[in-house]
């Protein structure tokens, strides 16, 4: 079965074929853009929903035998770490203050991403790092007639002269197919979002590739005197560079679809006259209170501080227990039944571990399960648009073999195989024993000596200790098990 892609800009489902043919290894590459962050503030939940998506779907077509490149930019210039940085030592140049800002953001973002098992993209590159790939573009697009410059404190200007300052502008209507991606109707569109309207522009719509320097801003040298990039400037130009023109998949938020991913495609098809990108694929909003959650609207929750009271790999299952296009509610009770439902999967999971490797008289049944059919239902779901939540209720299934086979005395090891596979497709973690700390073993281990023992006054101590530390501790026949979940 072909895996299937919602593709935003057709607005139905597509087989999957990648636009380059096999490499020398015989496997089909796949280059995969999804656009990152900018590191002015920390991570929030909304964008954890956005870069696990994107990492299963990675994780998933590499599963599948694909050979994925994936790049992820970096906003490193933008109006919100300018704003942050002007309030930092004011000796420092601005460049650096900039600089110091997103180092620190960038680092927390690292950090969060790696506690939530969302693997590193191939290259992270930086908008300020291709201000000379981004002018080369901008040039194009000025010479094809795309765009347009208008003179800081003057009137429009169509050269451009290195000893002044100018703005310059996409001329949405220049480029036909503008808005096919979010489908709306440019009469009815009010003006891109981060551009305030300016009677200097020939329409109301148009968006800026290049801004003239500002005092106190940080700026760079250009045809058009002193600036910096538009924001959407950068994603075009970088995407291309990396992966080629086109490539397979461009990611993001749904909020991106309009002003940012729309004028992305126009800039670099325009320039080019090449498509951009095959398939586009957007992830749904998480919603607090039924309303988008955001920076501005002040309703956003840091990952950081979710991490206080919620293990990551919970925190990891609940984005992916609904369809990334689908909305999600975000909720402490949504998290606690999470949290619940993932340690039903562990709990299972560490029993069967402990049941094929118990050595007790007793004879076990060694039965056979057909692990290609369950296999063969996980990949169904995720070749269906990357349908996490029907592939984890195959995941619910093998575990309730498992307690059914630790019920009945049964074994197979190969569905213990199948399901840490699966898990590992999900991005899931499954923690090995020797994860566990040497002085937890030990506290198990003498937990399950007591109760062997019948001392039970030592074996409770033994588990309030446990607990204290952070683990959820499950008494089965097997033995102590002990879920990381908590930790």
């Amino acid at each position: 079965m072909p895996i299937k892609i919602f593709n935003t800009l057709s607005g139905q489902k597509e087989e999957f074929i990648p636009v380059n043919p096999a490499g020398p290894d015989g496997r089909l590459p796949v280059n995969m853009y999804v656009c990152g962050i900018t590191p002015y503030d920390e991570t929030h939940l909304g964008h954890g929903r956005a870069y696990v998506t994107f990492d299963v779907v990675r994780r998933y077509l590499e599963y599948s035998g694909y050979k994925v490149t994936y790049v992820q930019n970096v906003t490193d210039v933008d109006d919100k770490i300018i704003n942050k940085a002007q309030s930092l030592d004011p000796k420092s140049q601005i460049k650096e203050k900039c600089a110091a800002v997103v180092e620190q953001y960038l680092s927390s973002y690292f950090e969060v991403m790696n506690e939530l098992n969302v693997r590193r993209a191939d290259k992270y590159p930086k908008a300020t790092e291709h201000i000379g790939d981004m002018i080369a573009t901008i040039k194009v697009l000025v010479e094809k007639g795309f765009a347009y410059t208008v003179e800081v404190g003057g009137a429009a200007a169509e050269g451009a002269a290195a000893e002044k300052s100018y703005d310059v502008y996409f001329a949405v209507t220049k480029f036909p197919n503008y808005l096919k991606l979010s489908k709306r109707k440019l009469d009815d569109m009010e003006a891109g979002a981060r551009v305030k309207v300016d009677e200097r522009k020939k329409s109301p719509h148009d968006f800026a590739l290049w801004k003239a320097a500002k005092p106190g801003e940080p700026a760079w040298d250009s045809p058009w005197g002193p600036g910096r990039p538009g924001w959407h400037i950068e994603c075009s130009v970088m995407s291309a560079k990396y992966l080629g023109q086109p490539f397979d998949i461009h990611g993001g938020g749904r909020d991106l679809i309009f002003p940012h991913h729309e004028n992305e495609i126009a800039q670099a098809e325009a320039a080019t006259g090449k498509p951009f990108a095959k398939y586009w694929m957007h992830n749904g909003f998480v919603n607090i209170n039924q309303q988008k959650m955001s920076k501005s609207l002040e309703n956003f929750f840091a990952l950081k501080d979710i991490f206080r009271s919620y293990p990551p790999r919970v925190v990891r299952f609940f984005l992916l227990k609904t369809h990334y296009r689908s909305p999600i509610d975000f909720s402490d009770t949504q998290l606690k039944e999470a949290q619940a439902a993932l340690a039903t999967i562990f709990n299972a999971l560490d029993s069967y571990k402990k049941h094929l490797s118990e050595k007790v008289p007793v004879v076990k049944k060694k039965v056979k399960v057909d692990v290609n059919a369950l296999r063969k239902k996980f990949k169904a779901a995720m070749d269906d648009d990357f349908n996490t939540a029907e592939a984890l209720a195959v995941v619910f299934e093998i575990a309730h073999l498992m307690n059914i086979h630790v019920k009945n005395n049964e074994f197979d090891p190969a569905l213990k195989d199948l399901q840490v596979e699966l898990l590992e497709v999900l991005g899931i973690k499954v923690e090995q024993e020797q994860d566990l700390p040497d002085d937890v073993i030990k506290l198990r281990d003498d937990l399950d000596a007591a109760r062997m023992r019948k001392d039970y006054s030592t074996a409770d101590s033994l588990r309030a200790e446990l607990t204290k530390m952070g683990y959820v501790v499950k008494t089965t026949p097997q033995g102590t098990i002990l879920s990381l979940l908590a930790v």
